[in-house]
């Protein structure tokens, strides 16, 4: 016999049997006696059941849970029929009942001389009633899956939230309170203004595409088909949910470095993969090639590479990226690089996309938007490039994601990536004098700062401050009106963060400035 028929049966017989105690018996000892033997017996039913069916994976520890449930069934069955007055002494049941015979006729005006309990049958069926009604909202089906509550909401998003109740500098979330380029605001109006306001093809409009090549040739000497390599999508983040989403099953592991950007963690967890996590370890983020060499196995399926590193502005070094290429090939596994940052380097350093090393073309999926380079992260328009037999199963999880990017922005992203290397050259300067700023003012009000090679964030070790990061996070925001990130939002273990805040610093030199007044008042512990 199956799994699910023995189940279905010891279901079925759980029914009928938590009900033949009020029909066989009307004292107490007996009904409750019977009450245990039919529940236990049920239970030891679905504990064989569970035990049995080998079909079913995890069915040793579903068997465990049924007995258990089984025995918190029956003590919370027989309490509850004792207050019920099913199981209770006769006397306390037909007075209970009484009274509230009383407080009836008390209620509609009728006399109370000589009212008596209601019949044994009418009893036995109002707790029939209340019985079924207390389990059934406790076996009611819940409409959340299981897997969304194993994350949360986004913290750096919860952060923006707090800065706008309090009206706080908002220095969580990555986006710049400076305007986007002219020339990119104008495309885009003259695209909309075009009636290009229509679906595009689900992977990108052509000119799109084809500029996304071209901007990649002019790099990095990297060719790439932009009708059989290129998949356009609403931003990076939904680039990397496809991606996965298009090359991971369940039980497949990925690896990724801690701490990592919030998104990856609920990404492997709707795919049902399994996450490994190898550490960076400050003040230079550095990893212990050994570390990493040991989260490799035959079940690898990726690895996540983010360069330059949010939250922590690490660059991959060459040398880094080599010795991962390596140990794709080793374990055959592919490598997901989110590049989103790749022009904002700083200190010489150097963005080496893993697609081309050696060996890595054909087992590197390249994820990156238009979002940070050029100042629109409310655009979401990104774009995910890998071999064709990659690609074709990423566009086929994008078109049922989200169909297209909006269609306008696209054909002002294409003005944008053609032709732009000064503006690309130019970005880190940007930058840099911001970076100066805001680890002068955050070491003026007494944090330690771990200085970015990339990217436009600063990892801060709060630990002088005597507090953990949340709380510190929650105070900073509500009483000197700067919002930050926790630190333990970027590791699986929120403890190893716990003494860490990251802020960006991708804002105007008077925001910057303003935040820099505000932190003054803290104090270290």
């Amino acid at each position: 016999m199956s799994y699910s028929a023995l189940k279905t049966g010891a279901f079925y017989g759980f029914d009928i049997a938590r009900w033949l105690p009020y029909n066989l018996a009307r004292t107490w000892h007996v009904q409750l006696a019977i009450f245990w033997i039919a529940t236990a017996w049920v239970g030891g039913g679905l504990f064989l059941a569970s035990w049995v069916g080998g079909e079913e994976p995890g069915h040793q520890k579903t068997g465990v849970r049924a007995l258990l449930g089984a025995l918190v069934v029956v003590v919370v069955g027989s309490l509850a029929g004792e207050f019920l007055g099913i199981n209770g002494f006769p006397l306390r049941r037909r007075a209970a009942h009484r009274a509230r015979r009383v407080a009836q006729c008390v209620e509609k005006g009728s006399p109370t001389r000589g009212v008596k309990a209601a019949p044994h049958s009418q009893r036995v069926g109002r707790a029939r009633e209340s019985i079924r009604d207390m389990l059934a909202a406790h076996t009611r089906k819940s409409f959340q899956s299981e897997r969304t509550g194993k994350f949360t909401e986004s913290v750096i998003r919860e952060m923006t939230r707090l800065a706008l109740q309090f009206g706080a500098v908002n220095l969580a979330q990555g986006f710049p309170d400076f305007p986007a380029p002219v020339d990119l605001k104008r495309a885009a109006i003259e695209a909309i203004d075009a009636d290009r306001n229509q679906y595009s093809i689900t992977w990108g409009t052509r000119e799109f595409r084809d500029a996304i090549a071209r901007k990649y040739a002019a790099s990095y000497g990297l060719e790439l088909d932009p009708e059989r390599e290129i998949t356009v999508c609403c931003g990076a983040t939904e680039g990397m949910a496809a991606t996965l989403l298009a090359t991971t099953n369940p039980g497949d592991e990925v690896i990724v470095f801690e701490p990592f950007y919030e998104s990856y963690h609920p990404d492997t967890l709707l795919c049902g993969a399994e996450r490994k996590l190898v550490r960076l370890q400050a003040p230079d983020w550095s990893f212990d090639p050994d570390e990493l060499r040991r989260a490799f196995s035959p079940r690898t399926k990726a690895i996540v590479v983010n360069t330059p590193h949010n939250p922590t502005g690490k660059v991959f070094t060459r040398a880094e990226l080599t010795l991962i290429a390596s140990l794709c090939q080793e374990f055959d596994a592919l490598a997901i690089t989110d590049e989103i940052y790749e022009h904002i380097v700083y200190d010489g350093r150097e963005h080496i996309p893993m697609i081309t090393l050696p060996g890595m073309r054909d087992r590197t999926v390249l994820v990156n938007s238009l979002s940070k380079t050029f100042s629109v992260t409310g655009w979401r328009v990104g774009w995910v490039a890998a071999v064709p037999e990659l690609t074709a199963t990423i566009r086929k999880v994008h078109d049922f994601l989200t169909v297209n990017a909006p269609t306008p922005l696209q054909y002002a992203g294409a003005m944008a990536l053609t032709e732009q290397q000064p503006y690309f050259n130019g970005l880190s300067a940007v930058y840099e004098g911001r970076r100066r700023a805001a680890i002068e003012m955050l070491e003026k009000a007494g944090f330690r700062c771990h200085v970015p090679g990339g990217a436009y964030y600063v990892m801060t070790d709060i630990a002088g401050f005597g507090m953990d990061d949340v709380s510190f996070a929650r105070q900073l925001v509500e009483r000197h009106g700067v919002a930050g990130v926790p630190g333990s939002s970027f590791y699986f273990d929120k403890k190893s963060g716990s003494t860490q805040m990251r802020f960006c610093f991708c804002k105007n030199y008077e925001t910057l400035s303003l935040a820099g007044r505000k932190l003054a008042g803290i104090g270290r512990a």
